[in-house]
């Protein structure tokens, strides 16, 4: 069976671990929507070359699991084809103690799932954005239309256990 696994949700809810379960899990390509949107020279560039990136990606594969939000990246097309999206709607509490983990144990240097030359920081920008900006009215919408408009494949997790037990109890997407 081919699984088309979209990953969305909120900055340190843990998109990208579960993304790397779910590829070994399935045997899918695994493909972190950080790793392309911080390419060098992205505030520079248009998201063209991403996009580009990404299309290529979707083309070539028959499985894969993709975890990130950014909506400039072929976001419909990701959603139309996923057979699975999962939301992981975690309380910011959780989201800003695992961003702080994350942060303790990888400072200074590249996790895989990001781009190579882009260290795991700590910034006020990123602060608020954990804490307000990619939680505003705007983005809680996006994820939930995407639910309402796609019932049938989506899942919502609201704590780490709740995606525990999705992993362990998943045959099949």
């Amino acid at each position: 069976m081919n699984h088309k696994i979209a990953i969305i949700g909120y900055s340190g809810s843990g998109k990208s671990t579960l993304a790397k379960k779910l590829g070994k899990k399935y045997g899918c390509e695994v493909l972190h929507l950080d790793r392309l949107h911080w390419l060098p020279g992205w505030k520079e560039r248009e998201t063209g070359e991403s996009n580009a990136i990404l299309s290529e990606f979707l083309d070539a594969q028959d499985s894969w699991v993709i975890d990130g939000n950014y909506s400039s990246l072929c976001y419909r097309r990701r959603m139309e084809e996923a057979t699975r999206i999962i939301y992981l709607e975690f309380p910011m509490c959780i989201c800003l103690y695992r961003a702080l983990k994350r942060y303790l144990l990888h400072h200074g240097k590249n996790r895989d799932s990001m781009t190579e030359g882009c260290e795991e920081k700590i910034d006020r920008e990123f602060l608020w954005w954990i804490l307000h900006e990619g939680r505003d009215k705007a983005h809680r919408e996006r994820h939930r239309t995407i639910c309402k408009t796609y019932p049938e494949k989506s899942v919502i997790l609201k704590s780490p256990k709740a995606a525990r037990k999705y992993l362990a109890n998943q045959d099949m997407p």
